[in-house]
């Protein structure tokens, strides 16, 4: 079994990591909200990618300095998920694509389906690096908590006497993965988890 880096490297992922989250949370937000003003304002489904890769692209050139440092530290954990049995990286996968691969069997249900995906993959990825690899991120644990949480409140948000559109729906989901990605950055910055 793999151990945790020394606690120095330790540490630096942690804050990579919680930079990166954070990096993710506003761009998720930006897109989401840029999005759904596009959508008022009737604008062309062609312009809905742009929008989603500007975000994304706009967000991590301007936060996150330490390319090198994420670049090695995503290496780290996919080397480290290269080792696992294949019945796990399977699962794994499963889990993170699955829900999205069936949004296009059941559109209703997409904004509980993003967030059952966001859920799902980021805590089967941590239970799985804890087992197999003795490496303790709880800040994907947290994400993937917070996004299932979210499952019941975006429910009742959308079927409420308020009669929430689906459009609104949708954005609220990517507003709670945001908010996801958010907390589990910020833990992973302020604490010193898996040592």
């Amino acid at each position: 079994m793999q151990q945790d880096p020394p606690t120095s490297d330790n540490n630096d992922q942690h804050y990579i990591f919680g930079v990166f989250f954070i990096s993710i949370a506003i761009s998720i937000a930006l897109a989401a909200i840029i999005t759904e003003i596009a959508s008022i304002n009737k604008v062309s489904m062609y312009y809905y990618p742009i929008i989603w890769i500007g975000s994304f692209a706009i967000t991590f050139l301007t936060l996150f300095h330490d390319k090198r440092g994420l670049m090695r530290s995503l290496q780290s954990r996919m080397k480290n998920s290269i080792r696992w049995p294949g019945k796990v990286k399977v699962l794994n996968g499963i889990c993170w694509a699955g829900p999205f691969a069936a949004i296009a069997i059941y559109p209703a249900l997409l904004p509980y389906l993003v967030l059952v995906g966001i859920g799902l993959g980021n805590i089967s990825t941590y239970l799985f690096l804890k087992k197999y690899n003795g490496i303790n991120h709880r800040e994907q644990l947290i994400v993937g908590l917070v996004s299932l949480a979210a499952i019941p409140v975006t429910y009742g948000m959308h079927t409420s006497i308020i009669a929430v559109k689906e459009d609104i729906a949708v954005m609220l989901s990517r507003i709670f993965v945001a908010l996801a990605y958010a907390v589990g950055g910020v833990y992973a910055i302020l604490t010193n988890n898996g040592q």
